[in-house]
Parts: C-alpha cells; structure tokens; sequence
C-alpha cells in the first residue's frame, strides 16, 4: 500500500487541488491551462530532476486529474525508481479514474516491473472500483509472487464488497484515501487489535480492523497497530507502517524506527515505515531517517530522502500537503 506517505509538499503556486483540497489561507486554487500541465509532467518524468521535485509533479498531477494528467503520470512507468513508479501507481488508483485502467493492467501483468510496483498497480485496480478489471484481478490472485497475490485477494475482496453493498461509502471516516478494504463497524479498540493480530482471520478481514483502528484513532489504537509491524506477511506490515503514517501519533515513532532499522525486514516495508516517519515529523523521527539516508536498498534510501523533505515541510506554514485527500475531512 501503499506510500511518500502521500505527504509530499507542494508550494501553493504550483499545485491546482481537487474541490476538497484548500490553500494554507484557506483559499481554493484556481485551475490551469494545458501548458501548465504539460509543464508539471515534463517535471515529473525528467530523471535529471530531484526526486523530492518529481514527487510533487505527481500529487500536483493529481490534484488536477483527467486525462491528460493521466497520460503524464503513465510515462513515468519507464523509470528506474520503484519508489516513485509504485507512487504512480498508487496516485492513479486514488484518481479512481477508469481511464487509467489500461496502463495499470499492463504494469501489473509486466514480470519486469518490481513487486512492490506490480502490488500497487493491483491495489489500483481496485481503488478504482470498476467491475471489468474482477476476472483479471481473481486470475493474478495466485499470482507466484506473494505481495501481488495477496494484493489481488484484496482487490477482488473489495470489488465484491462494493458489489454486495451498492450505495455504501467504502471509505467511511475521517480520512479521504481510497482504502483496500471498508473499515470494520467494530469501534472497541481491543477487538480490533485481536482481529488485525490474529493471523488465521482472512487478510481483508484484519485489513478492515486495521483501517477501523485508524479511524478511532488515539494512543491506544496506535499502539495495538504497532503490533502489526512484528506479525502477519510483508504486504500486511507494509500496509500498517503506510496506516500509522497517516494516524500520526508519536506513540508509534519506536516501532517504525526499529523496523527500519532492520536490515533483515523486506525492503517494502522499511520504505513505508520512512515515510510514516516523515509524516509523523518528531525529532526522533529525523534521526531514525537521517541514519538511513544512505541505506543500502535504494527504495529505503529515497524513501528516507523523500521523508525528510516531508519532515522540514510539516514545520512549514506556508506549504500545504498533497496527502490532505487521505488525511482528515476538511470542515463543512
């Protein structure tokens, strides 16, 4: 799941934000031409230009949606980054936008891409909720690679769902992201801990406990979350780093700092618990990024980089976040 924790800083002059999203005055950002747009994804796919710039062409791209923006975001594919190409893929399903649909069956159905790209582009499939995509999904839900597998189960668990509860809204709570799976009814903190720690629970199951633990949020939810980090599959513990990211609660700072820490721990993982790092933006969080800024796997070294732009952003009042779409509601 998948990701910069989708918390990537963006000047106000540069980004146009869909109807939900506002400037730090409060402002709504008027639209922009098609040369504007064509400028910002010429940034987005230059390679020569710093990630934590590229990162901010895409979400601003998102922002504006429609085909165009689209069609940009579909060029990076052909990077050598999987963190940024999982970040496409992740902004494409957010999108929900049929109309990305075809380059995301082509990524997920590419051998060549990497796991934790090919994972996103499923997850997509699904944010986006069209039916058509359920038969590919079911065929790549046994797919030889574990975090594509069980990403498709997911996809095809939530498209079903959507099914078996027309009208209903899938993502319901405080937060604005497209999730994998509707959060669980349940709101005691400790029955949902139980579910999302109980390891013969299907995953879309344990998934809903843990988008409902995020929702409730507070000290206590974060901590049971925590626990997550230290069970259950790659995909499951990347997906509780990318939730804690979002809940931003200092509680979880020590958990994400010691899986990042462990070199042992799928690359996948690590990433995710950066960025979470970066969003929740304390000082313990600078120093667990600052000691792998020049880790070894390249997807954790620019996830770190990317989560330090993000930290010195946070402290900044005259940015405004593109993540604002999966962090809280804005006021009616």
């Amino acid at each position: 799941m998948c990701g910069a924790q989708r918390r990537v800083p963006v000047a106000e002059s540069t980004l146009v934000m869909e109807p939900a999203m506002w400037s730090t005055s409060g402002k709504a950002i008027t639209m922009v031409t098609e040369q504007e747009v064509e400028a910002i994804g010429k940034t987005l796919v230059d390679p020569k230009e710093p990630l934590q710039t590229r990162f901010r062409a895409l979400f601003t791209l998102r922002g504006l949606g429609g085909p165009h923006a689209i069609a940009w975001i579909s060029r990076g594919f052909e990077d050598s980054s999987a963190l940024l190409k999982h970040e496409l893929a992740y902004c494409l399903g957010q999108m929900q936008d049929s109309r990305a649909i075809p380059v995301l069956v082509d990524v997920l159905c590419d051998t060549n891409q990497e796991p934790m790209v090919r994972h996103e582009a499923g997850e997509a499939l699904g944010a986006i909720g069209n039916p058509e995509v359920l038969d590919l999904l079911k065929q790549y839900s046994t797919d030889p690679v574990v975090e594509v597998a069980e990403t498709c189960q997911l996809a095809v668990g939530r498209l079903e769902w959507l099914q078996q509860h027309p009208g209903e809204v899938a993502s319901s709570g405080p937060y604005l992201s497209v999730d994998p799976a509707p959060p669980a009814a349940e709101r005691d903190v400790g029955r949902l801990r139980e579910t999302l720690l109980d390891e013969a629970q299907p995953l879309f199951e344990r998934y809903r406990a843990m988008f409902a633990l995020r929702n409730v949020g507070g000290k206590e939810a974060a901590l049971a979350l925590a626990e997550g980090l230290r069970c259950g599959s790659a995909l499951f513990r990347h997906e509780v780093g990318y939730v804690l990211g979002q809940l931003q609660h200092e509680a979880a700072v020590g958990d994400l700092a010691a899986t990042l820490a462990r070199t042992t721990e799928s690359a996948m993982v690590r990433h995710e618990c950066a960025e979470a790092l970066g969003a929740i933006a304390k000082p313990a969080c600078l120093a667990a990024l600052r000691a792998h800024v020049t880790d070894t796997e390249r997807v954790v070294r620019e996830s770190c980089e990317v989560a330090l732009d993000v930290y010195e952003h946070e402290h900044c009042l005259d940015f405004q976040y593109a993540d604002g779409l999966e962090r809280l509601r804005p006021p009616p």
